[in-house]
């Protein structure tokens, strides 16, 4: 296999984007502003929502707002200018990033924020020229629970399964992304979103950011014998 052949899935906040941040901030705001104190069951139930998802989320136990739509504007208005202006990359992954394009290798976006959202940030953090597909779960009507979403990016990069990866914080997603038969590489960022223990549990590799990573070597797992010998030549 070479690696034209080869296929990485990112997410976006928390995986390319220093961006869990602000919707960590959304959080806090939204249930001050609704008067109430989240449990960390609600967090760790917000952390696997889309953006819609969250508005009903608050509107709807909460009361927050005036229908769900409303919140989901009140989040627009809250996030939209983080990507648009501040927006910046995980140390180091931008040069990982150009590192695998230089070699050949497909890459994408499957992520839970609406396209205006990763257009604006991805744009603005400097990913957008290196990838093949930007797909957001509003693109596909599923959520990361499921894997309608890495199953678009993949089609569209036009890379086989088994040699296609799925770079994830959440361990949820990860779980998604096992589940439907891709191979898995954690990127720590906050135990909100998974623990290191947890990924390194889950994913083929763990690290706990891109610094850690060599390009190269990640072409050297991604066509070791025993990975691609069921992959198409």
């Amino acid at each position: 296999m070479t690696s034209e052949r080869i296929g990485v899935i990112f997410d976006c906040d928390g995986t390319l984007l220093d961006s869990s941040g602000v919707w960590h901030e959304m959080e806090d705001e939204f249930s001050r502003r609704a008067g109430v104190r989240l449990t960390k069951a609600d967090t760790d139930e917000l952390n696997t929502l889309t953006v819609p998802e969250s508005g009903a989320f608050f509107h709807e136990r909460f009361g927050l707002g005036a229908s769900a739509a409303d919140v989901v504007g009140m989040i627009d208005e809250f996030v939209l200018g983080y990507y648009r202006e501040r927006a910046c990359e995980r140390p180091g992954a931008l040069a990982f990033v150009r590192a695998l394009a230089e070699r050949g290798v497909a890459m994408s976006v499957a992520s839970s924020s609406p396209q205006a959202y990763l257009q604006a940030g991805l744009e603005t953090a400097g990913f957008l020229p290196y990838l093949d597909a930007v797909v957001s779960v509003d693109d596909v009507g599923k959520p990361k629970r499921e894997p309608a979403v890495y199953d678009r990016a993949r089609e569209l990069m036009g890379t086989p399964l088994c040699s296609t990866w799925g770079f994830e914080d959440s361990s949820y997603a990860v779980r998604t992304l096992r589940a439907a038969g891709y191979r898995t590489m954690g990127v720590y960022d906050s135990d909100l979103a998974g623990t290191y223990e947890d990924l390194a549990a889950l994913c083929d590799h763990v690290v706990r950011g891109f610094g850690e990573l060599d390009a190269g070597e990640f072409i050297t797992w991604s066509v070791a014998p025993q990975a691609s010998s069921s992959c198409p030549a």
